[in-house]
Formats: C-alpha cells, structure tokens, sequence
C-alpha cells in the first residue's frame, strides 16, 4: 500500500492531497498520459464540467485496466487554460477520487494542444506487483 507523506512541521495541504506519496519496492507502476474532456464517440463537450468528467472517466478507464482504482494514484497534474475553472475541476476531482489523496499539482496554462480543450489531467498510479 502507497504511504501518504503530510509532515508536521511543514502546512497542512491546501486542499484533498498529499504532500508526498512513498511507493513501496516491487510496486507496479502505471504513467497515465495526459487525459483531456474528449468523450469516447471522439465529440468534445463545451463546458469545464463536461470536461472534467470526461477527463476523469478516461482516467478512471485506464486505471481499471491495468487492474488499478483512484486509490492507486499517486500523483496527479492538471492543467487548466482559465483561472475560473478551478472549482469546477475541483469538483469533478472530489466526485472522482473520495478520499483517496495523491500528490498533486495545478497549473494554470496558455493552451492546450486543442482551442476546445479546458482541462487535461496527467497521472501516475502504484499497486503492488
């Protein structure tokens, strides 16, 4: 099982995550590209929220087939082109992840490969082997 990494002596985390995530030897480790809000018919949905599910669902999909859940993840990134769509990410991620708590990172950018996308998210994920 991963080890979550919250020191006393440092801020508490800002938000639902980790400020470190220990993997144990012989873990299987899986890199999740980055994911975007493209929906499995290929059709991108307008809105941040659409997204982010769609965003979260690829994830998700990915992790179940290398037989991995989001209590596996142990770091995550996303990107976001609108400072105003954070709490709408932050949603979609609190829906998706419950308490599991990877390490995690925002980052607010000029664009993404695609003018239609709002949001992609990148992940690494460890279980035992």
């Amino acid at each position: 099982m991963n080890k979550r990494h919250n020191p006393a002596n440092i801020a508490a985390p800002a938000g639902p995550y980790s400020h470190g995530v220990e993997v144990p030897p012989g873990s299987r480790l899986l890199y999740i590209a980055g994911e975007v809000g493209v929906l499995p018919d290929g059709s991108v949905p307008g809105t941040i929220e659409g997204q982010a599910e769609a965003c979260w669902q690829n994830v998700e999909a990915v992790l179940a087939s290398a037989g991995m859940t989001v209590a596996d993840l142990t770091k995550i990134t996303t990107y976001l082109v609108e400072p105003k769509d954070l709490a709408a990410a932050g949603a979609a991620r609190a829906k998706h992840l419950g308490d599991a708590r990877p390490a995690s990172a925002t980052v607010i950018v000029k664009a993404l490969v695609s003018p239609s996308l709002l949001i992609e998210i990148e992940a690494t994920a460890a279980a035992s082997a």
